[in-house]
């Protein structure tokens, strides 16, 4: 797996914690504790990826393991490694086969960009379905 051309790379062998916000594509691959703000931008999670964190950013991918809520103003995309435990609110998500998440999924045009609106969303954590399509 290679960084787009022109990202912040965070290697695998880095630990932060604090926060993180810019106006630029990052990759992380090491662990990160506490909240990161790329508004605008692409946020990839590489597979060495485990972080802490409430993240908002434009794109989301994510191949490693992420610990709280993920807010993307585009597209979410789990790849197989992924593990997620939080909620996700993004206009597109994408997972593939042998990623998971344990949490709540809320797609939606306004829900992304605003963080209000009708809840639209899918629990995957419950057990049963209800007519307000929570599975």
């Amino acid at each position: 797996m290679k960084p787009a051309e022109g990202s912040t790379v965070i290697g695998k062998s880095v630990t932060i914690r604090g926060e993180v916000s810019g106006s630029e594509e990052m990759f992380l691959d090491g662990v990160f504790e506490g909240t990161i703000a790329l508004p605008e931008s692409r946020l990839t999670l590489g597979p060495n990826a485990r972080v802490t964190a409430d993240v908002v950013a434009g794109d989301v991918v994510i191949y490693g393991v992420v610990e709280g809520n993920i807010r993307a103003t585009g597209r979410i995309e789990l790849r197989d490694s992924a593990v997620v435990k939080g909620d996700i609110v993004a206009e597109r998500l994408s997972i593939e086969e042998n990623a998971t998440i344990k949490g709540k999924v809320e797609l939606s045009e306004i829900a992304a960009r605003t963080g209000s609106g009708q809840r639209q969303g899918v629990d995957l954590a419950a057990p049963t379905a209800t007519p307000s399509a929570r599975l």
